[in-house]
């Protein structure tokens, strides 16, 4: 039997994706450990949800550096501590440089149907703009912001009384259940990169 994929997940708010990965693996549902929890906030909830769960955690924060090159340096340093197989990025709020990128393989989740709304505001955006179907995308992560390949998608309709918080909070559902199946046939099946295709489960 092959060794779980390691985790590494960086949070810096509540951490409500980091708890569905958690609950995932400690079911027997993924074949995969989270080996550590990452954040550029000392006063970040989902650290303690990782301590709660017995999961090492560390602190990067930007403002503890001269600026962002050296702050991803010390990020990419402390994420090869734990040896990942995968990063996972569940509601880390910061762009990652090429120091961070060029340590491990990076998965992110976005709260829109990318291309398009990109963006710490992707809901709002999306809502704004009066799409009637909105969504989540699982994608790997490059230099961009929300511009790397994309392996999953998955679609929430808009109501026409939907504000921003009420969408965000079906797609959150959505979100949380599609990282989980997509770390799962990562770490079930491997991937490969062919161009903008990520090929899961035919590595």
């Amino acid at each position: 039997m092959s060794s779980p994929l390691r985790l590494v997940v960086l949070v810096s708010g509540s951490g409500s994706l980091l708890q569905a990965l958690l609950d995932a693996v400690a079911a027997g549902r993924v074949p995969a450990q989270v080996v550590a929890v990452g954040t550029d906030r000392a006063d970040c909830t989902g650290v303690a949800r990782a301590q709660s769960a017995g999961v090492p955690t560390f602190v990067v924060p930007v403002a503890d550096h001269p600026d962002r090159g050296a702050w991803d340096e010390a990020l990419a340093a402390r994420i090869a501590e734990h040896a990942p197989d995968l990063v996972v990025t569940a509601g880390f709020m910061r762009i990652l440089g090429p120091a961070a990128l060029a340590s491990a393989t990076f998965l992110n989740t976005h709260p829109a149907l990318l291309p398009a709304f990109p963006g710490a505001h992707g809901v709002r955006d999306a809502l704004a703009y009066g799409v009637r179907v909105t969504g989540s995308t699982a994608h790997l992560v490059d230099s961009g912001v929300d511009t790397g390949p994309i392996i999953e998608q998955r679609t929430v309709t808009v109501a026409d009384d939907d504000t921003e918080e009420t969408l965000h909070e079906r797609i959150k559902v959505v979100e949380r259940e599609m990282l989980v199946d997509v770390v799962t046939a990562m770490a079930t099946g491997g991937w490969r990169v062919e161009g903008r295709r990520v090929r899961v489960g035919r590595a």
